[in-house]
């Protein structure tokens, strides 16, 4: 391949990813309108639950309101965004795969939305709740006067589930870089201490600071990894199978033509 041919080649390659980049943006923009209208009937949902409906909300900024819609409306974009930049990253990477390869990383993308809402769930059912009353507990030791500004309640609530929704794509993640061939479960076995030391770190950061939360928010993140590396070597013994069969037919046609060859 000639310098000109390569640069053309780079160039190529920087268009295509620019294409898909404008393509997310897209749905990322779509999905913030959406999240407006949608808005509304989540926040009436979330203030109507315990611990929320116990509790008078307060505006301490004229753009409180304004705040709380687009919190919501940048969750629901996020989670609309997620199979979209997938499916992008699939597009962009699918030229160098395997037709095989294709079929089957594609049929991650619609799994991508499922694990969100899995991963939003598990936190504000479980997650939330107890770092709520972790913390409330403390404010009626100190003889605090509990008056909560629904800005700080909401952002209260968003770190903790954000960050847990988008851990749960870990094992889809994973199975996709084992299809495209970055990760393997060799690599991922070498790499479990690292992987235990980080997915701790985070449940501990986004759990009440008693060990039963800790432990409660680390022990579904371990499992998570631990299931990733069993989907990682799934994919990986049926590539590696493929990849014997495909050897063998190579020989068997190398035989075939040097048989060939000899009798004529």
């Amino acid at each position: 391949m000639s310098q000109s041919d390569e640069q053309m080649s780079i160039i190529e390659h920087i268009t295509e990813l620019r294409k898909r980049i404008i393509y997310v943006l897209i749905v990322l923009v779509v999905g913030l309108v959406g999240g407006f209208f949608a808005a509304d009937p989540i926040y009436k949902y979330l203030i109507s639950r315990p611990p929320a409906n116990g509790f008078a909300f307060h505006s301490f900024s004229l753009w409180d309101g304004v705040g709380i819609y687009m919190k919501i409306a940048v969750i629901i974009a996020i989670a609309l965004t997620l199979p979209c930049t997938l499916y992008q990253v699939w597009a962009f990477v699918s030229p160098g795969l395997k037709p095989v390869e294709r079929r089957a990383t594609v049929k991650y993308i619609p799994y991508v939305f499922i694990l969100f809402l899995c991963g939003l769930s598990f936190a504000y059912f479980i997650v939330f709740p107890m770092a709520f009353e972790f913390t409330s507990n403390i404010n009626r030791y100190l003889n605090l006067q509990e008056t909560y500004g629904i800005t700080q309640y909401l952002s209260f609530m968003f770190n903790i589930l954000l960050p847990m929704a988008l851990l749960f794509e870990l094992p889809l993640v994973i199975m996709f870089l084992t299809a495209i061939r970055l990760l393997n479960p060799i690599r991922l076995r070498k790499m479990r201490r690292f992987a235990y030391f980080i997915l701790v770190f985070l449940g501990i950061t986004l759990s009440p600071p008693d060990f039963i939360s800790d432990f409660l928010v680390s022990i579904p993140l371990l499992i998570l990894y631990e299931f990733s590396v069993f989907l990682s070597a799934f994919i990986y013994r049926k590539q590696l199978a493929r990849q014997q069969e495909w050897e063998q037919q190579f020989e068997e046609e190398q035989v075939a033509d040097a048989s060939a060859s000899s009798g004529s």
